[in-house]
Order: structure tokens, then C-alpha cells, then sequence
């Protein structure tokens, strides 16, 4: 006998959410321009994500104005301001 309850699970063990929770499907299609700007991009880019950065943007903002997700600010998603943006690059590039 096992003492896991069903699938697996230990019986009481309240379960985590995710730290950012979960956001609803497109199922309107709402937001299917910009993924596949995105997707399209991650393929010729040999899926190095870096690339595609603009277009990664242009879509969760979608996802946010259609309420497809919780709004926040494009930071705490990982976007810099796009002068920052521009001075580290510059920087790498050695200029």
C-alpha cells in the first residue's frame, strides 16, 4: 500500500503556486501577430532569444493590454530602458 494520495501526491500537502502565477491562453487569438513576430524571429536567430528581444517585448505587452496577463513593468520582467540598453551594448561593442 502506498501512503501518497492520488497520482502521487503525499495526502494534506497544500500545493505552491508559481511565483508569477498563471496567465489564461489566448484563445481569441488576441496576441497571435506579435508571437508569431516572435517565434519567426527565434528561428532565424537559431533560437538565441538575445535576438529577439523587441519582439519578446512587443508581446508580452500585448499579452498585459489584452489582459491576458498581470500588468507590470517591463523591468521586473527582465527588459532594460532603452538607453540603458543602448549604453551597454556600446560598451560591449567596445565603444
Amino acid at each position: 500500500m502506498s501512503a501518497g494520495g492520488s497520482f502521487g501526491g503525499s495526502r494534506g500537502a497544500r500545493p505552491v503556486p508559481p511565483e508569477k502565477g498563471v496567465f489564461p491562453l489566448d484563445h481569441d487569438h488576441e496576441c497571435d501577430v506579435e508571437k508569431k513576430e516572435y517565434l519567426n524571429c527565434l528561428k532565424v536567430a537559431g533560437h538565441n532569444s538575445g535576438k529577439c528581444r523587441e519582439f519578446s517585448k512587443k508581446y508580452l505587452q500585448c499579452r498585459m493590454e489584452k489582459n491576458l496577463m498581470a500588468k507590470q513593468e517591463l523591468s521586473e520582467l527582465g527588459f532594460r530602458k532603452e538607453q540603458e540598453t543602448e549604453n551597454s551594448e556600446g560598451k560591449e561593442n567596445g565603444k
